[in-house]
C-alpha cells in the first residue's frame, strides 16, 4: 500500500450492542462498509496479527487508546484497530481493554487485510493467515502516510514493532503539522 492509494471497498461484518435483542447477550449483526468507517475523516488505522496478543494488548492498542487526546490535537478525528478477527473475539478484546477511544474493527474473513496486501501467513504461531503490522493515517478513505514494519513475510520468525507504534505516528503528525503551519 503507497501513500495517496484509495482503501479497498469491503463490507464488514459486526455485532453492536442493542437492548431490543434482550437476553444475556444483547447484540445484532450490522454491516458496516469502509465508507462508514473513513469516508470525509481524518483517522488512524493500525492493523495487527491478533486481539489479545502479548505486544497488541500491552503496548499498541494502549498507546493509540490513552494518546487519543494528543492525536485530536494533531487533527485525527478517530483510531480504528483492525485485525483479521471476528467481530465476537475484537468485541471481547475491546471490553477486557476497557477501551474507550479506539474503535475495532473485524476483518474476520481477512478481505480488507487482503487487499491492503498486508494478508501473511502465520501457521509457524498457529494463527492462520493474520494482518501484518501497521499503520496509516487516512483522510476521506485516501492513505496520507503509511507506517509498515520491516520484513514483511509469511511466516516471520519475529514480530517486529515500532514503526507502526503510537509514538512514532504521533511524531509524524506532528512534524506535518508543523511543516504546514510553517
Amino acid at each position: 500500500m503507497k501513500t495517496g492509494a484509495s482503501l479497498p471497498n469491503v463490507t464488514f461484518r459486526t455485532r453492536v450492542r442493542d437492548e431490543s435483542v434482550g437476553g444475556p447477550n444483547p447484540y445484532r449483526w450490522q454491516d458496516m462498509t469502509t465508507a462508514d468507517y473513513f469516508a470525509g475523516k481524518r483517522v488512524v488505522l493500525f492493523s495487527l496479527p491478533g486481539a489479545f496478543t502479548p505486544t497488541c494488548s500491552t503496548y499498541q492498542l494502549p498507546g493509540f487508546e490513552n494518546g487519543f487526546a494528543d492525536f485530536q490535537a494533531q487533527g485525527i478525528d478517530a483510531i480504528y484497530c483492525m485485525s483479521v478477527n471476528d467481530s465476537f473475539v475484537m468485541n471481547k478484546w475491546a471490553e477486557a481493554q476497557g477501551l474507550k477511544n479506539v474503535t475495532v474493527i473485524p476483518d474476520g474473513s481477512g478481505e480488507f487485510t487482503r487487499k491492503m496486501g498486508m494478508l501473511v501467513d502465520k501457521d509457524n504461531l498457529g494463527f492462520g493467515m493474520r494482518s501484518w503490522r501497521y499503520a496509516a493515517i487516512v483522510n476521506d478513505g485516501k492513505i496520507e502516510a503509511w507506517f509498515e514494519e520491516p520484513g514483511l513475510m509469511d511466516n516471520c520468525p519475529e514480530d517486529p514493532y515500532g514503526v507502526s507504534s503510537p509514538e512514532t505516528v504521533l511524531n509524524w503528525l506532528v512534524a506535518a503539522n508543523a511543516e504546514v503551519a510553517a
